[in-house]
Formats: structure tokens, sequence, C-alpha cells
């Protein structure tokens, strides 16, 4: 009998896990971005490892706001917690410890995890083991502790052969040939508003988004038309850019991430409108697709 469960990979923002399973999946799905807060929903990657399926749940940064936009990824992720096999928990090796602990008091079915030490290239090895002796402390918490460093020759089975120990057993949730059960359009949106955070200055608030108007599949070609929704004028003309040469960087940019994905060209078309206040009300949220109770 195989192996197949639901892996939700949590922790603060920008802690690394949408890096990381990108890398695990060997394909660039989930958005990446140095702003904090950038993944905004729940959204599953399918790691097959040997005869195993791995169902990870991608998630928002564990955070505390009184935003409604805030709340609604806060309550993404503690749903993702509450309704999975195994929890990998991400720590930044700099991070405090405290962290850990507010997760282990938001963690309320009491989920098994996996503690990773991400960001271990930024310090030494005796640092790192410091790090390691803090969580010793909470070792009748976790599974295991695993240090993480991509570039320093951390593998594939480093990971998933740990995480499998803790899945039931089980047939395949999904057909193994995909990687992903996101509907393209969705997996396009998060590309052009990671082009939009790469290629514009960190005066852009992260609360910009995009809606896909339009997606039409020829056989030579994909033509996509998007609207990226800011809340202030001035937010568009940065948007824009003098002689439309910010929108066009930004189009080419998320274009070439859909094409490596899509395997076919792209013809993408980009507009730009202004929702003033959207992330402050229910029905603004709702039209963009977050669905806040």
């Amino acid at each position: 009998m195989t192996k197949c469960g639901y892996v939700s990979v949590i922790g603060r923002p920008n802690a690394g896990k949408s890096s990381l399973l990108n890398w695990l999946v060997g394909e660039k799905i989930a958005m990446v971005s140095h702003k904090a807060n950038a993944t905004r929903k729940r959204s599953n990657i399918i790691v097959m490892h040997n005869d195993d399926q791995i169902v990870f749940i991608d998630t928002p940064g564990l955070h505390e706001t009184e935003k409604l936009l805030n709340q609604f990824m806060l309550d993404e992720a503690l749903k993702a917690m509450g309704d999975c096999d195994l929890i990998l928990f991400l720590a930044p090796v700099t991070d405090r410890v405290k962290y850990y602990e507010e997760f282990l008091e938001k963690n309320k079915k009491n989920i098994k995890h996996i503690l990773l030490l991400t960001k271990i290239d930024n310090v030494t090895n005796e640092e790192m083991l410091a790090k390691m002796t803090e969580y010793e402390a909470y070792n009748d918490k976790y599974e295991a502790v695993i240090p993480v460093s991509i570039k320093k020759g951390t593998k594939h089975s480093d990971i998933l052969n740990d995480v499998v120990k803790h899945l039931p057993e089980h047939p395949y949730l999904f057909d193994p040939e995909i990687l992903t059960t996101e509907h393209l359009r969705d997996i396009y949106k998060e590309f052009i508003r990671e082009s939009i955070f790469e290629n514009i200055s960190d005066e852009i608030p992260y609360e910009t988004d995009v809606l896909i108007n339009k997606v039409e599949e020829k056989d030579n070609v994909d033509v996509i038309k998007a609207t990226i929704i800011v809340q202030k004028s001035t937010q568009k003309g940065m948007i824009i850019g003098k002689g439309a040469t910010a929108i066009k960087r930004i189009g080419k940019d998320a274009r070439l991430k859909i094409e490596k994905l899509s395997g076919k060209k792209v013809y993408l078309e980009l507009f730009v409108s202004v929702k003033k206040g959207w992330t402050k009300n229910k029905q603004g949220l709702k039209d963009l697709g977050y669905d806040v109770e």
C-alpha cells in the first residue's frame, strides 16, 4: 500500500516556505517574494517520493494584524494547520524561539510536526548547533529537527524520507502526473504579482493585486489579459512608469515565467485600475477572490 497525505508548510512571513516547495517539486509554481505576506491563499503542491504521494499545502505566514486581508490570510494558515496529517514548521535559524512557541499555541489539535531550520547558509556551524540546542528544550513536541541548506547540499530525500514516515497508508489522492491542483489562472495571477514586486520599488504596497480577465488558449499562443489593482492613483503611475517602461518590464518578466511553466508562447496584456480601499471591506476582498467570513 502506498502512503499519501496532506502536509501543511507553516512559518512566519518570509520564512522561505514557497522557495522550499518550488525546490521540492522541481518547478516554479509557488510565488516567491522578498515582501512579507506575499502568499495569500492556501495552495496544493504535489510531490511524488518513490511510490508515495505528498500533498504539500503552501500557506500565508503566521502573523497578527487587524486588517481584513491579513485576517483572511491568517485564517488560511490556521485552517491548513488543523486539516492535515503533518506540519512542516519552518524556522529561520536567526529567529528567536518565541515564534516556535507561538506556533505551538496555535496548533490547537496538536498535529504532529517536523521542525525545519532554514536559512542556515547565513550562520556558522557553531551558531547553527547553538540554535538546535535551544530547540532541544521542546524535543517532546516535534518529531524531528532538520537543518536545511539548498546551497550546501541538502537533498530532497533528507526531508521527504522523514515526511513519509508520518503519513498514513492511503491510495493517491491526485493523478501522480500533476504538480498542483491550482487553476492555471491562479498561477498566472501569482506570477504577475511576483513580477510587480520584483520590478517596482518597495513603495508599492503588498496589497497590490491582479485580476485575470481572460485566458484564451490558441494553437500556437496563449492570450492572457489581466488587470493590476492598486489603491491609489499615485500607485497606478508607478506601475505604468514613464513612457510605460515599468509596466512593459513587469509584463515581460511575468510572460517569461508563464512561458517557462506552460512550455508555450504567451501574449500578455496588462491594464491598471484603481480600486480605493479594496483591502478594507468584505466586498472588495470577495471581488478579488478572498472569501472573508
